[in-house]
This record gives structure tokens, C-alpha cells and sequence, in this order.
């Protein structure tokens, strides 16, 4: 790829992506994609793949692999040597959780904004070992004050009679949509001695990240979301001073090293020696999957570079673009954006914005526990009529929207959804989703 003049956001920036014509993306932060560019160079690594199989499974991978570790932990400001890549945050964070042993007392702080599967996974460890789970229930929209106060009393009342052994939260929370005090929180953890485990699905190429100063315990974030990587891949960051905690890879892989039994013989692993250490070997080759997508990451840094004028620009388009959006959304809807009063929850490219529709009994208002079936009849009449998806959640008492802010997008991309959602809102109050409830 070529150095060129950066290539202006909005439409003109369409040309690089896949879309179909008619869709309307106003969701990339669900899946995100991924530009031309990087889609040629995932293809070649599979076409690489099927010529010469063992070659580059065994000998080509590891040093593609290599770099691309090295390009991702440059941008995150720590060594090479603390980041692999695993498929998608779900996998890093169940890495943390099932590596960890637990005793009687531990307990794992989550807070209720936690992706769904975060919260189930903490659960299910809650289950099976001696850990328990407390959850802080934060109702947004509240100041970062506030927020940072209830996790500092909830671990101090937890520490009277247990102790808290890990706290989890989001860089920004998936729905609602909103940035977190990430950094306080992790500052909290430190002076604690309370281990953090950071969920930012949506970090790397969404905001900047300096992991180093962060100094989280552990930090994992998909790469395909926001930094325009193919699916499936996330980055796992394991600063050295824990890599001893993290015992094995999910699934284990040959890089596991059992604790030897008397007089057994070290189990051969049948892969060429690497000399790495024995964290970044045992997130190299993890069962024979489609490992291309973590080989893109050097192509999609490129691209954000010279195609779209860098990082800061990127996420300053993104975060203004749905700022604005969600602005003249609100207008069109006659309700408001989600935030507080120092807002900080909207310091990001998602933005959510309350939908015109009461929950009640009486005439005209969605009982709130159809809240759910309206959400699920609006998000299908979008697909099947409207060619376009939003991200509809029941939080609060309201049904809100998430828009996602992206270099492709324009601010009268979101108004159009806006003015469809308004007119399928008044379809919902007359009670058209009771239809296929």
C-alpha cells in the first residue's frame, strides 16, 4: 500500500469497505469489519496457508505471528513480550478466570454493566470453585465520582470479613454503550492490592490506550472491532509480573508445561523450538484453526496510517461524528442522549439515545415486561425493511438506542436512523409488536 494523501472520512472513505450499497452500517461496534486492503492480505496468508501447509504452519506463522505481536504492543506502549493474540475477548477473559485458583473468602467484583457472557462466566466460576461473585449495580447515566465511590465501598465491605481477589470492568460497557473510569478503577485496584482484569472489547483503535502507564493486571480487547482487523481476533495483555498466574492457554496447547511427576518423561511438543518464553509459547499455536485474521494487525495499522491520517484522527472523526449524530437524534426523537453532567460517558464513538416510547399500563405505553419483545420487533422490522441494524436494549426503565460513529459514516447516517426509528416507535405504541411477541 502505497503512501498517499489521507482519504477524507465520510462517504468518500466507503470505497475501501464491503458494504452492500444498500446497508446502512450503523452498528460497527457490534462485529466492526474491515477495509480492501486487509481483506487482499488475509487472503494471502490463506492462500500461503493452503500452497505450502507445513511450511508456514510450522515455520512461516510463527514469524508473521511475531511481527505482528510487536506491532500491536508499540501501540499499546508495552513489550512484545507481554501480548499474544487469542479469538475474541471472551476467550481472554475466560483465560484469566479458569487460571486463577481460588480459596475460601476470594470474591470476584463485577459490575453490572458487564457484558452478558462476562457476567455468566464470573457465575459459573462462583459455582464451581470457592470463589463468590458480588455485583455493584451502577445506574447509569452517573459521574465517574460516584462510580469509582461505590467500587472503593464495595471492596471495602467486602475486605471486612472476605477478600476481593479480582475486580472486573469495561473500558467502555457494551449496553449501555459508556466509557468507564477504567483508569481510576485500576488505580483503586493497585492501592487495594486487588487484582484487575480489564473486558476493552471496545479499546484498541477506539481510544487511546498506554497499557504500560495503565499498569492493569490483565487486559484483553478485540482487534477486529475498532482497529480493522478481520474476525476473530483480540490482543491479551499479561504484564511478566503475572504470566506465572496464566497456567494455560484455552484450549491447552502444546505450550503447556504440566508440573513434571517423578520419573516422567518431559511430554515432547511436536513443533519446531521456538526459545520464547513460555507464556508467548503457549499462546502460539493453540489447535490447527484459521489464524490468519492475527496476522492482519501490521496491514490494519498501515491502513489507519496512510489511508486515514492516523490514530488520533480516526477516533476523534469517530467520537465526533456520534457526539453530533446522537445529537440531531435526540432532536429528531424528542428525548435526549445518555450522559452525565461531566461528560465523560459519551468520551467514546458510541452514543445512546432514549427512544420516544413510554413504559407503562395505560393506553399508548409498553408494559415493562414487553420491553424485551418491543426491543426484538424493532431490531427485525430494521433488518427485514429497513436493510440496516441498531442496537435496541431495555436499561433504566427506557428502551434506548446505541449508535456507533465510524470514519464511514455521516452525521445524516444516524439522522436517517433516527427518523426511522421515530416512525417504527409509533408503530410499537399502537402495538404492532404484540404481533410476533
Amino acid at each position: 500500500m502505497a503512501s498517499q494523501e489521507p482519504t477524507p472520512f465520510g462517504v468518500p472513505m466507503r470505497q475501501y469497505f464491503q458494504y452492500s450499497p444498500s446497508y446502512r452500517p450503523l452498528n460497527h461496534g457490534s462485529f466492526g469489519t474491515y477495509p480492501l486492503p486487509v481483506l487482499q492480505q488475509l487472503q494471502q496468508h490463506q492462500l500461503a496457508a493452503e500452497q505450502r501447509p507445513d511450511i508456514f504452519i510450522r515455520y512461516t506463522y510463527p514469524r508473521l505471528l511475531d511481527e505482528s505481536r510487536q506491532a500491536v504492543a508499540e501501540m499499546l506502549h508495552v513489550p512484545a513480550g507481554e501480548v499474544v493474540f487469542v479469538p475474541n475477548v471472551t476467550t481472554g477473559l475466560n483465560t484469566v478466570l479458569r487460571a486463577l485458583e481460588y480459596k475460601k473468602g476470594d470474591v470476584i467484583v463485577y459490575f453490572a454493566t458487564a457484558y452478558e457472557v462476562v457476567e455468566k462466566t464470573i457465575r459459573y466460576i462462583a459455582e464451581t470453585t470457592e470463589a463468590e461473585a458480588v455485583k455493584i449495580e451502577a445506574n447509569y447515566p452517573v459521574s465517574d465520582d460516584v462510580l469509582v465511590r461505590m467500587f472503593e465501598d464495595t471492596i471495602e465491605s467486602v475486605n471486612k470479613e472476605r477478600r476481593v481477589k479480582l475486580a472486573a470492568f469495561d473500558t467502555i460497557s457494551s449496553l449501555p454503550g459508556v466509557r468507564m473510569p477504567f483508569e481510576r478503577l485500576t488505580d483503586v485496584c493497585k492501592k487495594r492490592e486487588v487484582l484487575s482484569m480489564i473486558d476493552g472489547a471496545h479499546g484498541v483503535g477506539h481510544i487511546p490506550l498506554d497499557l504500560g502507564a495503565l499498569g492493569a493486571d490483565f487486559f484483553t480487547s478485540n482487534c477486529n472491532k475498532w482497529l480493522f482487523v478481520p474476525r476473530g481476533c483480540a490482543v491479551f495483555h499479561v504484564p511478566e509480573r503475572n504470566q506465572h498466574l496464566i497456567r494455560s492457554s484455552i484450549p491447552t496447547s502444546h505450550g503447556f508445561e504440566p508440573y513434571p511427576l517423578p520419573g516422567e518423561q518431559k511430554i515432547s511438543n511436536p513443533l519446531p523450538p521456538s526459545g520464547k518464553s513460555p507464556f508467548i509459547e503457549m499462546f502460539q499455536f493453540v489447535g490447527t484453526i484459521d489464524n490468519s485474521p492475527y496476522l492482519c494487525v501490521p496491514k490494519a495499522i498501515q491502513f489507519r496510517k496512510e489511508v486515514c491520517g492516523g490514530e488520533a484522527k480516526i477516533m476523534q472523526y469517530c467520537e465526533d461524528v456520534v457526539r453530533e449524530g446522537a445529537r440531531k437524534a435526540a432532536e429528531v426523537l424528542g428525548t435526549e442522549v445518555m450522559d452525565n453532567a461531566q461528560g465523560t460517558l459519551t468520551r467514546c464513538a458510541l452514543a445512546n439515545v432514549r427512544l420516544p416510547l413510554r413504559i407503562g399500563t395505560s393506553d399508548a405505553e409498553v408494559p415493562k415486561d414487553d420491553a424485551p419483545a418491543a426491543a426484538r420487533w424493532l431490531a427485525y422490522t430494521l433488518v427485514e425493511d429497513f436493510d440496516t441494524f441498531m442496537a435496541i436494549s431495555f436499561y433504566g426503565g427506557h428502551l434506548w438506542v446505541r449508535f456507533s460513529g465510524q470514519i464511514y459514516l455521516e452525521v445524516e447516517d444516524i439522522v436517517w436512523g433516527a427518523q426511522v426509528l421515530k416512525a417504527l416507535c409509533q408503530r410499537v405504541a399502537k402495538g404492532e409488536y404484540l404481533q410476533n411477541k
